[in-house]
Formats: C-alpha cells, sequence, structure tokens
C-alpha cells in the first residue's frame, strides 16, 4: 500500500498538507505507515500523473478527497472547499480522515 503526496515546489503548503496528513494517518492508528513524497516539478509530469495541484494526497494513485471530472492538471496550488464552505489550501480534516479510512480499510 501507498500514501502519497503530491507536491509542487511552487506552492507553500506541502508542509502543513504532510503534517495533517501525518497526524491523520496516526490518529486512524497507522503511525507506521510511510508517507512516499513525489515532486512534480514539470507540465508533461503533471498531465501524465493526472496532477490537478499540490497539495494531492493518494493511496495506491487513487485521490483521498476527489475533485470534479473535467479539473485541468498543471502545476499549480490545489484549492480544497471545506465542509464550512470555505476555500483552503489544504484538505478538510473530516474529508482527509474519511477518504483514508475508505481507502486504508478497501485495501
Amino acid at each position: 500500500m501507498a500514501v502519497e503526496l503530491l507536491i509542487w515546489s511552487g506552492c507553500p503548503s506541502h508542509d502543513d498538507a504532510r503534517t495533517r496528513l501525518r497526524e491523520t494517518l496516526d490518529a486512524l492508528g497507522r503511525t507506521d505507515e510511510p508517507i512516499e513524497e513525489r515532486w512534480v516539478e514539470s507540465e508533461g509530469d503533471a498531465a501524465a500523473l493526472g496532477f490537478i495541484g499540490s497539495p494531492t494526497i493518494r493511496v495506491d494513485g487513487v485521490e483521498v478527497v476527489p475533485f470534479d471530472e473535467g479539473e485541468p492538471t498543471g502545476l499549480t496550488c490545489r484549492v480544497y472547499l471545506t465542509r464550512a464552505g470555505k476555500y483552503s489550501p489544504l484538505p478538510d480534516r473530516d474529508d482527509l480522515r474519511e477518504g483514508l479510512e475508505r481507502l486504508l480499510t478497501s485495501r
């Protein structure tokens, strides 16, 4: 199983995303689950990976917090809509937890 954090160096939220992901995995009892960081630094790589922005979190290639179909790929900062209806550079904590639970238990 691979928990991936896809990041672009031009986006400043990757440290906070890494921290939030680690805290969420720990809260789920997955303290030993490694996080594989994958740096995306070219438009070609972004297109090949289906990367719609940084940070993106996946388990075995599946988006933890899905996005709307048709989102363009590219080197950009990703924006998440929180449950409170606000935009954030990080996924909503509850969305992240639920997505990880779903994907980690189904694999």
